[in-house]
């Protein structure tokens, strides 16, 4: 089916965290069986067209081709960077590799909508209102908060990544703010239209698809609406991941 084809995107594993307070690299760990970066890894492979995975752990290489940041040790910064030079697409989806409850549906829905919407093309079936005509970055909020590492991101924001990095900036969203205004600025457009970060529920109850009728990866299940507060909540200690593994109803990998 058309509607369910990856879109024409370049997919990213961001896996080259410290994982310090888990104390070991949490990609590698196992979650319902299967290892946090062979969940992300998966979601990522319905939703794009190409996935790679960026971090310095030779060992997750055998989950996707690895991509080594250009600036190590700059957190996240440092793999988008590292992502929209070495991809061939002009939107890149960059997922974390410890949030797994994310459904894939949901993701599905958001990158086509985003994709489709920024060029103009979105079919009637699709179009509910949200912005996003001229935007470079599309992210979620929650709770009012902006999630920059969980983005699709255009290419044309890699140069501004470069510079904040070798300026020693690593705060990602305020960078990518800071360039989604000055294209949009250098393109006579209003400062404001580059970037869209919506919250999360707001989109779910916009994405037309359906629900609850069945269990592949196609539909956000019962589970996964009930775990929504856990969709984009991190894995950074060994007690979140204990307490995740009570959800593994949840997943949809």
């Amino acid at each position: 089916m058309l509607w369910r084809r990856p879109a024409e995107i370049g997919g990213y594993v961001l896996a080259g965290g410290r994982s310090s307070r888990m104390g070991q690299d949490k990609a590698l760990l196992e979650l319902a069986g299967k290892p946090l970066v062979l969940h992300a890894v998966v979601k990522l492979r319905r939703v794009c067209m190409e996935v790679s995975v960026l971090g310095n752990n030779p060992a997750l290489d055998a989950y996707a081709p690895l991509v080594n940041d250009l600036h190590p040790e700059c957190g996240p910064m440092g793999g988008m960077e590292a992502a929209l030079l070495h991809s061939r697409y002009d939107w890149n989806l960059f997922l974390p590799v410890d949030v797994p409850f994310v459904p894939t549906a949901y993701l599905f829905g958001w990158v086509r909508h985003a994709v489709l919407h920024a060029g103009g093309a979105v079919p009637r079936r699709m179009e509910f209102e949200l912005p996003g005509a001229h935007a470079r970055v599309w992210m979620f909020r929650v709770d009012g908060v902006p999630q920059p590492t969980l983005a699709l991101v255009h290419r044309e924001v890699r140069p501004f990544l470069t510079e904040a990095l070798e300026r020693g900036e690593y705060k990602l969203f305020p960078v990518l703010e800071k360039a989604c205004r000055e294209i949009s600025v250098g393109k006579g457009l209003l400062p404001g239209v580059g970037m869209v970060a919506i919250p999360y529920w707001d989109q779910f109850r916009a994405w037309p698809g359906p629900r609850r009728l069945g269990e592949d990866w196609w539909y956000t299940t019962e589970a996964q609406e009930r775990a929504s507060g856990r969709w984009f909540a991190n894995l950074n200690t060994p007690e979140e991941f204990a307490e995740a593994e009570r959800f593994v109803d949840a997943l949809d990998t």
